[in-house]
């Protein structure tokens, strides 16, 4: 009889379990869906209501105003501004994110060549800050108060707080103008470009790929820089957070426990208390390396990196909103879906949360 009813047990949980995941899934979708909508409605509001008016960008300020009337039904504008929405959603859904004024291409096109720059941009910043931000963090935690942790905090203080755009200057001035150890702004010279045919976007896959190790070292020197001065802003927060979160985790009582218990130092230090702020950082790591995928806009602008930040920026200047729209847009879908990406990991590292 006790069997039975733990055999039931057993099924009625078994069957419980599929469809708790699917009920997940689909709130996981709702979510997405929901988000989706939200951000490009307040995306599509904000461009309507700026004061740049996108037919005088493709016609320009002389033109007659039958042109001017013209362009301004072909574009939509004289409807209400609901089926404009409604219209850019149907666009949307067909991976049309409009045409370019200041390129004349189409502007999923422009993204595609702009964004793995970025994307390269901002993934090297983030190791860096993750490797060296994270061993600095746990060291000053554990010499609280003496002078590794003074360092530490001197050092977090200072890349966290010094400008950009000031630090990356001082930067090409030193070790590009002056000592020449690296490569200038762009991210190739002018010899290198064309050779090797843009497959990921990203050079130094590509050079790679096709074994151009000239290019690689080039695009390398060129990437030096730029990644150093992202990587310090991102390993002084990264070291900060860190240093907090193992202070909070070293006070706790199962570190004394586990002390008493025999525990060596390093295990105390890595295996327990790390192991908690683990889960914290995950999330900082996921929002730090969101925001550099948003656009460094100083960053790129100061070294001519041809990223998505300083394409949206040349865009708004010019009064391109179809650009300035789909580059948003398109940062906003990176941004949740790292954040979901964060999610997930959080809950593969915390076994409670599952």
């Amino acid at each position: 009889m006790a069997e039975s009813t733990a055999t039931g047990r057993q099924t009625a949980g078994s069957a419980r379990a599929p469809s708790s995941f699917f009920v997940s899934l689909l709130g996981v979708a709702a979510s997405l869906a929901l988000t989706f909508i939200g951000l490009t409605a307040i995306t599509f509001a904000i461009g309507r209501v700026m004061p740049a008016d996108p037919v005088l960008a493709i016609v320009g300020d002389r033109a007659p105003q039958d042109v001017y009337d013209q362009v301004y039904q072909q574009l939509g504008l004289d409807k209400p501004i609901y089926v404009q929405y409604l219209r850019y959603l149907g666009q949307l859904s067909e991976g049309d994110l409009g045409v370019s004024i200041m390129t004349a291409r189409p502007v999923m096109d422009d993204i595609l060549r702009f964004f793995p720059a970025t994307l390269e941009l901002a993934t090297i910043a983030t190791l860096l800050g993750v490797l060296v931000g994270i061993p600095m963090g746990v060291f000053a935690a554990v010499n609280q108060g003496r002078w590794p942790d003074h360092v530490v905090r001197i050092v977090g203080l200072i890349g966290y707080s010094v400008p950009v755009f000031w630090l990356g200057m001082v930067a090409l001035l030193i070790f590009y103008a002056k000592l020449g150890w690296v490569a200038g702004p762009g991210r190739l010279d002018v010899y290198y470009d064309g050779i090797v045919d843009p497959v990921s976007g990203i050079l130094l896959i590509d050079a790679a790929m096709v074994g151009e190790w000239d290019i690689f070292k080039n695009a390398a020197s060129h990437l030096v820089l730029p990644a150093s001065i992202l990587g310090t802003f991102t390993l002084a927060y990264i070291a900060r957070m860190t240093r907090s979160f193992m202070l909070d985790q070293l006070n706790q009582e199962y570190i004394l426990t586990a002390r008493v218990k025999g525990a060596s130092e390093h295990a105390v230090i890595w295996r327990h208390a790390f192991r908690n702020v683990l889960v914290q950082l995950i999330t900082i790591i996921g929002l730090t390396y969101a925001s550099l995928l948003e656009g460094s806009v100083l960053t790129e602008t100061v070294f001519a990196w041809p990223g998505i930040g300083q394409y949206i920026t040349n865009s708004l200047f010019n009064n391109d909103m179809n650009a300035v729209l789909g580059g948003t847009i398109v940062v906003g879908v990176c941004f949740v879906g790292i954040n979901m990406l964060s999610d997930l990991l959080y809950r593969l590292a915390d076994p409670r949360v599952r």
